[in-house]
């Protein structure tokens, strides 16, 4: 597929305790997603891991270990952007949104940060605060992180700074949320579209993937596969019904992917499980392929 180069980026961190610290997803992920890649012929294909050094693997506290996680992401993904690579995470969970984020916002002159658009695909906000969270878990604040809300050591440790804008986040999917998260989403201007209106392709949808594309200089897209109906994605820590089919996310991908300022792809939160994996890697593959679909009409080949 001349004209496309993309890299893998296989992010394993996850900020949870051993052994739950680092996930098996992304390589799981990315033996069937070389596949998809290699039958479309793509020009060129990379692969990076994200791995701490030893003194690193040694410091203490997993949210900070996170952390120097993210730095090491983030750092990775800045040289793949200004090398023209369309970058696709494969990313243990959403912790790695603000590695992810700053390799974007890092991406420009040296010492210039870049505005960075986010599109939030999941059942879930992530958008709570240590104020907010009745689980107290890591993995429901990225969010909240990455727009400077809370934890901002935390933030700026990947290298992510300014936080990026509230007013430039744009959610889809969302069915599962916190009552305090929803008040702090609605009273921080996030755009929000329920999994209804990114099915019916709504025009609301549509105009608001323009202004947010005129307002920023890149875009990242992240998936979290719970969006996806639990049926659809057995095994996933937060099964949530009445989600997308992959069929309906693959072509929602293919419409955002056209967008030129889309330049990275998050894929979140695989389920490790033996149980239902095939069922789940099929849904994966299918997203994958949509979005590959959308960068090649993008890129004309």
């Amino acid at each position: 597929m001349s004209g496309l180069k993309v890299s893998f980026v296989l992010q394993p961190y996850t900020g949870n305790m051993p052994p739950h610290e680092l996930s098996q997803g992304p390589k799981l992920i990315y033996k069937e997603a070389t596949k998809i890649l290699a039958h479309e012929k793509a020009e060129e294909i990379l692969k990076k891991t994200i791995k701490l050094n030893d003194k690193e693997r040694k410091e203490y506290g997993v949210w900070h270990r996170m952390g120097l996680a993210n730095k090491h992401l983030g750092q990775t993904v800045t040289p793949l952007i200004r090398k023209k690579y369309f970058v696709l995470g494969l990313l243990g969970n959403c912790n790695s949104l603000s590695g992810m984020l700053a390799g974007l916002q890092n991406s420009g002159n040296p010492g210039k940060p870049l505005s960075v658009g986010l599109i939030w695909l999941d059942a879930h906000g992530d958008f709570n605060t240590p104020e907010t969270t009745l689980s107290g878990w890591l993995g429901g604040m990225p969010v909240a992180v990455a727009s400077g809300k809370c934890l901002h050591r935390l933030r700026k440790q990947a290298g992510l700074n300014p936080p990026i804008s509230t007013q430039n986040i744009i959610m889809m999917g969302l069915r599962d949320v916190d009552p305090l998260e929803q008040e702090l989403i609605h009273n921080s201007f996030i755009t929000a579209f329920s999994t209804e209106k990114l099915i019916e392709k709504n025009k609301m949808i549509k105009e608001s993937l323009h202004q947010l594309s005129n307002r920023v200089e890149m875009i990242y897209v992240h998936i979290d596969l719970d969006v996806l109906d639990a049926s659809c994605i057995p095994g996933h820590d937060f099964e949530v019904p009445k989600g997308l089919t992959p069929s309906q996310l693959s072509e929602s991908l293919k419409f955002i992917m056209k967008s030129e300022k889309v330049k990275a792809l998050g894929i979140a939160s695989f389920p490790t499980a033996k149980y239902g994996r095939e069922k789940s890697m099929e849904s994966t593959k299918i997203l994958i392929s949509g979005a590959i679909q959308g960068l090649k009409e993008r890129f004309n080949v």
